[in-house]
């Protein structure tokens, strides 16, 4: 199941890359089609989806973290290709680890460390040999990416808590409920930044609809339901297939040229993602 989820969601750049829509625009149809899928069901079992203020905010920041993160990754699939800007968004497990080691005093091991060296080696082999010689979209989207990461990872702390204070609230309502919340959001940015939320033909309707779908709702679903069952090394290594298939299928499906160093340097900063997911002591959090 986690390898299928994976699997599934690593094609989620490719659809972002096939839509003619705005990426504002098409990450507030992930989620809005998103979160009415995930949130019909709890409706049908008439689940109890207000739980006080306090989970609320929760919501509000963890949606608003969303938002930011999905914007941003669908302005860096533009500029920089589906592979490259997952791969950058991939490295919040970074800002977790810093987060954990300010917040938690959790420990730097051999294996974290080790992620840290190997994902600035894998950044300039990439990037920083011809970095002179890139265009200035190149470059933003470069930032982008990495703006992605940090608020993955602040995404991936509040959802985390968000866990944490639910009882009787199960994790694809809690995720129903911050992708409506963040499709607030997003559509709030996107007619602040006077992109068009029409859907021109039947055709982008399905890229859409079937992005929401397969990336929002059967992806996370077999993820979230295969993780717990997992050690934390393997589960680590079988979701590197995200990254290293979304690169491997920008390769594919758009042409993008890659010379050897930059497949150099990709592996490593795949390598350096799965030292880093794997290599933090995490202290255990009791629930409020």
């Amino acid at each position: 199941m986690l390898a299928i989820g994976a699997s599934l969601i690593s094609f989620s750049a490719v659809f972002v890359k096939l839509t003619i829509v705005g990426p504002t625009a098409t990450a507030f149809y992930r989620v809005f089609f998103g979160g009415i899928l995930l949130i019909i069901p709890a409706m049908i079992r008439r689940e109890k989806i207000w739980r006080g203020w306090s989970k609320f905010s929760l919501v509000l920041l963890c949606g608003f973290a969303f938002a930011i993160d999905l914007s941003f990754w669908h302005h860096s699939i533009q500029y920089v290709g589906p592979g490259l800007a997952t791969i950058l968004g991939n490295f919040q497990v970074f800002f977790l680890a810093l987060f954990g080691i300010l917040v938690y005093h959790e420990n730097v091991n051999w294996k974290l460390g080790t992620s840290f060296f190997l994902a600035m080696a894998g950044l300039f082999l990439i990037f920083g040999l011809d970095w002179s010689h890139l265009q200035p979209q190149f470059k933003i989207g470069i930032i982008m990416g990495l703006v992605t990461a940090i608020s993955y990872a602040a995404y991936v702390i509040f959802i985390r808590k968000i866990q944490m204070q639910s009882h009787g609230t199960t994790q694809a309502t809690n995720l129903a409920l911050v992708s409506l919340i963040a499709a607030v959001f997003l559509a709030i940015i996107t007619a602040i930044s006077g992109e068009s939320f029409l859907i021109p033909s039947g055709k982008q309707f399905g890229l859409l609809f079937g992005y929401a779908f397969i990336s929002q709702v059967i992806g996370w679903i077999l993820i979230s339901r295969a993780l717990p069952e997992m050690p934390v090394s393997q589960a680590g290594l079988i979701l590197l297939l995200q990254p290293g298939l979304a690169f491997l299928w920008d390769v594919l499906f758009f042409k993008r040229s890659t010379s050897f160093i930059e497949i150099v340097g990709a592996v490593l900063a795949i390598s350096a993602i799965y030292l880093g997911t794997v290599g933090r002591k995490v202290k255990k959090v009791q629930p409020e």
